[in-house]
């Protein structure tokens, strides 16, 4: 009886090769659904920058030339108050046990829209959900040998809560990992859930911070492979930055991560690197490009990232929602 509604099911959405991109491209469809009414708005706000007055995102976006450096200090705050595009294109150097020749060169883009939902004066629900896009991952396949694979990775969506504060940065909530892979290379094949949690303190020369999520397995992709492992991993995001005048910044921001379920040797990447950021105006909105580079101290001993090079670039658009969703001023 389970085989028969199994293939109901495949029948429905078609074969298991298929569901990771249906999933994909609906999440993809749900998100631009959030985000082109967005640009509407941003289009109608330049027109008329007075329609919407007293709303900080609003101020934010249409901010004058000598108020950048308080938007590009505000971005460099992943749960911030700030609607924004986020997109990362990174350039990554690979080696292990598994490879001596050159160094395999990896290629791809993360999408994040990070999109603030203030549900009260001082309280907002912020989630940026983190899209890769790979355009070529290395992968060892044999001794010294080195395939290539490409595709959209899986899609994680972290939900937090975080309240209006001064200085302090808190936000708390659920993160969830998201089967979305068209590559079985790419993904797990499995859906995870886990706590996440933004901590940090700000001031208006310097900001220092971390973004902490787990995941653990709830549930597997019909076509999952057999040998991997359920789920039970970290990524930690840490940032610091030093705020300059012109809009100019620098500092670091790199992602360390941590796989409980690989053998030892393989468990941890710790990455290390410098960041140089600056915010400009575009059209009337603010735009921060940055560039950095990272080394991992630590990488994996049979297959991992050894050296990173990223570009950021991140328009700040209008907030969806202007007023609180539960009443407020």
């Amino acid at each position: 009886m389970q085989a028969e509604n199994t293939d109901h099911i495949d029948t429905l959405l078609g074969s298991s090769t298929r569901r990771p991109r249906l999933l994909s491209a609906g999440i993809i469809a749900a998100i631009a659904a959030l985000l082109i009414p967005a640009w509407a708005s941003a289009q109608t706000e330049q027109k008329d920058p007075n329609q919407n007055p007293g709303k900080a995102d609003a101020k934010s976006a249409i901010a004058p030339a000598q108020n950048l450096g308080k938007v590009g200090a505000k971005l460099s705050n992943p749960v911030a108050d700030l609607w924004a595009l986020f997109t990362e294109f990174d350039v990554s150097f690979y080696d292990g046990n598994s490879q001596q020749g050159d160094e395999p060169v990896g290629s791809a883009m993360l999408f994040q829209p990070v999109m603030p939902f203030p549900l009260t004066d001082d309280l907002r629900l912020i989630t940026r959900p983190t899209i890769p896009i790979v355009w070529s991952q290395p992968r060892p396949d044999g001794f010294d040998k080195t395939n290539r694979d490409s595709g959209i990775g899986d899609i994680t969506v972290p939900l937090l809560i975080a309240p209006q504060m001064d200085n302090w940065i808190f936000a708390i909530g659920p993160t969830l990992n998201m089967p979305t892979s068209t590559n079985d290379a790419l993904g797990r094949q499995q859906w995870a859930l886990g706590p996440a949690l933004g901590v940090g303190y700000k001031t208006d020369a310097w900001i220092l911070g971390a973004f902490p999520q787990y995941f653990w397995k709830i549930g597997s992709r019909g076509d999952k492979n057999n040998e991997v492992k359920d789920a039970s991993y970290m990524s930690f995001l840490w940032w610091g930055y030093l705020n300059l005048p012109n809009a100019w910044q620098v500092g670091t921001n790199p992602t360390i991560t941590y796989d409980h379920q690989a053998e030892s040797g393989n468990r941890w990447n710790v990455p290390i690197g410098i960041t140089v950021a600056k915010t400009v105006s575009i059209g009337g909105r603010p735009v921060k490009f940055q560039v950095g580079a990272e080394y991992s101290v630590v990488s994996q001993d049979d297959w991992g990232k050894r050296m990173n090079f990223k570009l950021n670039i991140i328009p700040v658009i209008p907030g969806l929602l202007k007023k609180p969703i539960f009443g407020g001023r």
